[in-house]
């Protein structure tokens, strides 16, 4: 549930980010307080806000770092279409995802693959779903090539 949430956010927050020029803290807090608020309502503790807090900054900060490299791997799994004419929504799921695949040693790739489905079930058209779905089963199959050697 924690880093469901907090994969939330950070596609809002990158989202917010690209519609608002508005930077990555910036976005992040907004966000933050509001799922602060929201999970306050329900009981959440201090200590598990604390920590989606510290992983969607992660999660933000790396998408923001490596943005040039994501982009340049999704263009070459994104049959027929170009990444900067995807949806705003499937482009930050996507670039999420194949964040965590190929940058973070923490997060299985089916993992990301199916909370990066599940988010764009929620967030996006009724299609993004088995779109992201292919366009990340494709860089499954290429994720050992794709990720930094040690």
């Amino acid at each position: 549930m924690k880093r469901r949430l907090a994969r939330e956010i950070a596609v809002q927050s990158l989202y917010h980010m690209e519609m608002n020029e508005v930077t990555a803290a910036d976005a992040v807090n907004m966000l933050a307080d509001e799922a602060r608020d929201d999970e306050n309502e329900i009981g959440a503790s201090a200590a598990d806000m604390s920590a989606i807090d510290v992983y969607v900054r992660e999660l933000v900060h790396g998408v923001i770092e490596h943005k040039q490299a994501l982009d340049d791997i999704l263009q070459t799994y994104l049959t027929g279409w170009q990444v900067d004419r995807l949806s705003r929504v499937d482009r930050q799921i996507l670039r999420l995802a194949a964040y965590e695949m190929v940058y973070r040693t923490d997060v299985p790739p089916k993992a990301a693959i199916n909370e990066a489905i599940e988010l764009a079930k929620h967030f996006g058209t009724d299609e993004s779903g088995k779109f992201v779905n292919g366009v990340l089963g494709k860089l499954l199959l290429a994720l050992d090539e794709l990720k930094p050697k040690a």
